[in-house]
């Protein structure tokens, strides 16, 4: 059964609908040498809202501030109708030693920095953006709690933070009756795997709605990377998304194989490969929304055409064969029929969540 941008979805425990595919605003402008100048922007921020999407995903260091700000001249006109994320913690002025990380005082500056540039007086979902293994959860936890209690923040959530510290955080926020986390957002596609480990039965456990971010692996799943680029260290440093995408060993063998299935069910389908990768991430059940960043709209057409992709069982099978990962132990033990007998006897019980 197709989807469509309008088919909301609850994120995580919370009661707020979004839309399916997320759209990603880091390429709005073109700061960091690629991304969408201000018309082209628009031009994808209208095509997104008018077939009825209403989840926008932006940071507040995304393209140096002009992410927020494009943004924010953008949404002024509609503001009610969309849900607005942003995130903190990524250095905001070199040498300046609290203009980053999770703290109190990033925080609130950032806070109040994003509401300028989005032209807003709150934010619907604030991410903490990269664990800084320094700030005490209680700090954090308490921090979003004021601002959500201040009305700057509707909903908190976090990114980029190992299964142990965001679980530990949701047990603490519930005993104290603090804003819950209700998204967690990771890097997770068919190359990428590793959540499945812990991050995503974690999140579906504690109540987040996992909202993956370069669900295309760079781009490397859509087919517009080739194995000769594998050696082409010269343009590691060019400022261009494939140098993005070298630099940091994003262009691999084994993403090249799984891209080359990707491929094969995208010719059977008759789908693009893009269309497929983004597909395979929403069936997913622990997957909320993908974000999905363009910088045309031809690409943004192409990226919202997933929504309409229908996989035989066949296909599923293979594309998860192409990127299975290894899930180490404990999983590889508790999952093995040694464990089961172990536990059942040759009983047979059937779990029900």
């Amino acid at each position: 059964m197709s989807l469509t941008l309008d088919t909301y979805r609850l994120l995580g425990r919370s009661g707020l609908r979004v839309s399916p595919l997320a759209l990603g605003a880091a390429t709005f402008g073109t700061e960091w040498g690629w991304g969408a100048g201000r018309d082209d922007a628009r031009r994808l921020f209208d095509l997104y809202v008018e077939r009825g999407g209403n989840f926008i995903d932006t940071a507040n260091t995304y393209t140096n501030g002009s992410s927020e700000r494009l943004l924010g001249e953008f949404a002024r006109d509609r503001r009610e109708s969309l849900v607005l994320a942003t995130k903190y913690t990524t250095l905001r002025r070199p040498g300046d030693p609290n203009s980053g990380g999770s703290h109190r005082k990033s925080m609130f500056a950032s806070v109040e920095g994003s509401l300028r540039r989005l032209n807003t007086d709150y934010l619907d979902l604030f991410y903490l953006h990269v664990w800084d293994f320094m700030t005490p959860v209680e700090e954090i936890l308490r921090a979003m709690d004021d601002l959500v209690r201040q009305g700057k923040v509707l909903y908190v959530a976090v990114s980029n933070v190992p299964a142990w510290e965001v679980s530990r955080m949701q047990a603490i926020a519930d005993l104290r009756g603090w804003a819950p986390l209700v998204a967690l957002q990771i890097e997770y596609n068919l190359i990428e795997r590793s959540g499945e480990r812990d991050l995503i039965p974690m999140a579906r456990e504690m109540g987040l709605g996992v909202v993956p971010y370069s669900p295309l692996a760079g781009g490397v799943l859509t087919g517009k990377y080739s194995r000769d680029d594998l050696t082409a260290t010269e343009v590691a440093v060019d400022g261009t998304r494939k140098g993005f995408n070298l630099a940091n060993g994003g262009l691999t063998e084994r993403g090249f194989a799984i891209a080359d299935v990707v491929a094969e069910v995208a010719g059977e389908l008759g789908r693009t490969p893009g269309q497929v990768g983004l597909a395979w991430t929403l069936q997913n059940p622990g997957v909320t929304a993908p974000i999905i960043g363009a910088r045309t709209p031809a690409q943004l057409e192409d990226n919202l055409g997933a929504l309409e992709v229908e996989f035989t069982a066949g296909q599923l099978a293979r594309l998860d064969r192409a990127g299975a990962i290894e899930l180490g132990f404990p999983h590889e033990l508790l999952g093995s029929e040694r464990s089961r007998t172990l536990t059942r006897g040759d009983m047979k019980v059937e779990a029900r969540r």
